[in-house]
């Protein structure tokens, strides 16, 4: 249950992390809106994760979780230039996340 919320709180940090971006400085209503309820969500699942797995996994799942999808969007809505380098890097990133659950106890 833990690690599923932890995996749910990270998508939330991607859709944040992309919402701040385009908010632009929180002139934008919506985008700034979705950052703070994006943002609630997805702390408040860390948390509550945090409160079963270890700080340093819990937290690297999720900062690589909601990294590795706020790169892909930004590749396929073509906010970042898509390269076969950028993809292995990410699937190296999503291959140690699958380790460290691996591991955790």
């Amino acid at each position: 249950m833990h690690w599923t919320v932890l995996i749910i709180s990270g998508v939330f940090e991607a859709v944040w992390a992309i919402a701040l971006g385009a908010s632009e400085g929180f002139s934008k209503v919506v985008p700034t809106i979705i950052f703070f309820a994006g943002l609630i969500v997805s702390m408040a699942g860390l948390a509550f994760a945090m409160k079963e797995l270890p700080v340093g996994t819990a937290y690297a799942v999720w900062v690589g979780v909601g990294a590795s999808l706020a790169v892909i969007y930004s590749m396929i809505t073509g906010q970042e230039a898509f390269s076969v380098l950028k993809m292995a890097l990410i699937l190296g990133l999503i291959g140690c996340i699958i380790g460290l659950k691996a591991v955790s106890h």
